[in-house]
């Protein structure tokens, strides 16, 4: 009996401390839950705020203005997939951290890694090496629009005010001349037909073209040449000065375009000189001005010649009718140029041919030419002038001129028959424009 009493209360004794036991297990794990509630809370509450202040920051800032500093770079973990950041485990766990004053959002990040780390899954190490190095992130402007309804648009007054319209006609016209002035070593036959001597001399040129184009079918040039040179002779007593070249020479062609190289010509030319020609110790005047004058008129056909990638340029003339006019103001000197003795003008028909070209053999070196011939089937005069010009620079240059002449218009020389030769060499100075 006894023992049964003893066994009875044993069990009960044993039932009371299960219970107390399972109280007390009851009574911590309510403790738990309700500590980790708290913490919870204040994580939540710690997160509000922080979203209060990054709100409160990135709504102070510009629309087109983004700051960025480490507690916004911290915050934005928060949004971003969860990785590891190894600049927070950097500054949490070194000893400089323990001495600064900066707080941030760390420690809950810091959280998140202990109690949630199976959820971590990239770091940014290894999501930077993926990064080109030439990536730039554009941060887009943020603009605040309001809507509003839609309006009727607002009409724009133009100003409207007279304006001057002046209409100016093309020209047509084109103007270039060349001048020089050289000295020059000169030949002259004996027979020259204006006289002269071997010397050396001065020579002074000028050349000046007005030459109209409408770009269409009608063609005008006018080119007027001028030469005149001194010379001293010591074997001369009679004159101390004297004229060595002496022209005055005008061209003037119209044309009418035919094709695209031939033109109907009209041609006008016209030469005489300055001043009295003489030769030496003869007091005999060979020419004057006026004496003679030549006139040519003739109608043909011109053609342009444009070869050799244009360093080959210039025209030819050939004239099937030609009017020679002749006048010699000096009496004495009339049979002298082909005229009746006591006459002053000679009226001549016949044909014409002319060619006026300049080739530019290199870049410094130019020949110009010209060939005239005239004939009336009873005589002929031709005549070809070469000009070789040496362009040492823009203003020096040297010049060789030859010109061999053919009249049997004149009266015959025993040693040159019916031919005249000039030449001469001069350098000095040339200005073209």
């Amino acid at each position: 009996m006894r023992i049964l009493k003893f066994f009875t209360c044993a069990c009960l004794l044993l039932s009371l401390s299960f219970n107390v036991s399972a109280q007390v297990k009851i009574g911590k794990k309510r403790q738990l839950s309700v500590e980790s509630t708290i913490q919870n809370t204040k994580i939540a509450d710690e997160f509000s705020l922080k979203l209060d202040s990054l709100k409160k920051m990135f709504s102070s800032v510009s629309d087109s203005t983004l700051v960025v500093d480490d507690n916004s770079a911290d915050m934005f973990e928060l949004f971003q997939p969860f990785m590891y950041n190894s600049k927070n485990i950097r500054n949490n766990f070194s000893v400089m951290s323990k001495m600064s004053d900066n707080k941030n959002i760390t420690p809950l990040i810091e959280s998140l890694y202990f109690n949630h780390y199976n959820l971590i899954s990239e770091s940014d190490r290894r999501l930077m090496a993926d990064v080109p190095l030439n990536a730039q992130t554009d941060i887009p402007a943020r603009q605040d629009i309001d809507l509003v309804d839609a309006v009727a648009p607002v009409p724009i007054d133009i100003d409207i005010s007279d304006v001057d319209v002046e209409v100016s006609k093309p020209n047509f016209w084109n103007y270039k001349g060349d001048f020089f002035l050289q000295f020059l070593q000169n030949y002259i036959s004996a027979n020259w037909y204006k006289g002269g001597e071997s010397n050396y001399s001065a020579l002074a040129s000028v050349t000046l073209e007005a030459n109209y184009n409408n770009k269409q079918k009608v063609k005008w040039e006018n080119k007027l040449e001028m030469k005149l040179g001194y010379l001293t002779s010591k074997s001369d007593s009679l004159h101390s000065v004297k004229t060595s070249e002496d022209l005055i020479r005008l061209t003037s062609k119209l044309g009418l375009q035919a094709t695209k190289r031939w033109y109907y010509t009209v041609q006008l030319l016209a030469s005489t000189q300055f001043y009295k020609g003489y030769k030496s110790n003869d007091p005999t005047i060979y020419s004057d001005f006026l004496a003679p004058l030549t006139v040519n008129l003739s109608v043909g056909m011109d053609y342009s010649v444009e070869a050799m990638q244009k360093r080959l340029t210039g025209n030819i003339h050939l004239a099937p009718v030609a009017y020679n006019f002749k006048y010699v103001r000096l009496l004495p000197l009339s049979v002298r140029y082909g005229l009746d003795e006591g006459k002053k003008m000679l009226h001549e028909l016949g044909s014409q041919f002319v060619a006026d070209l300049t080739w530019k053999i290199a870049n410094n070196i130019t020949w110009k030419t010209r060939l005239y011939g005239f004939t009336t089937y009873k005589k002929a005069e031709l005549e070809w002038e070469n000009t070789f010009t040496l362009q040492f620079n823009r203003f020096i240059s040297t010049n060789i001129f030859i010109y061999p002449r053919f009249d049997d218009g004149m009266q015959r020389d025993s040693h040159h028959g019916y031919w005249q030769l000039k030449e001469f060499i001069s350098v000095g100075l040339n200005y073209s424009f």
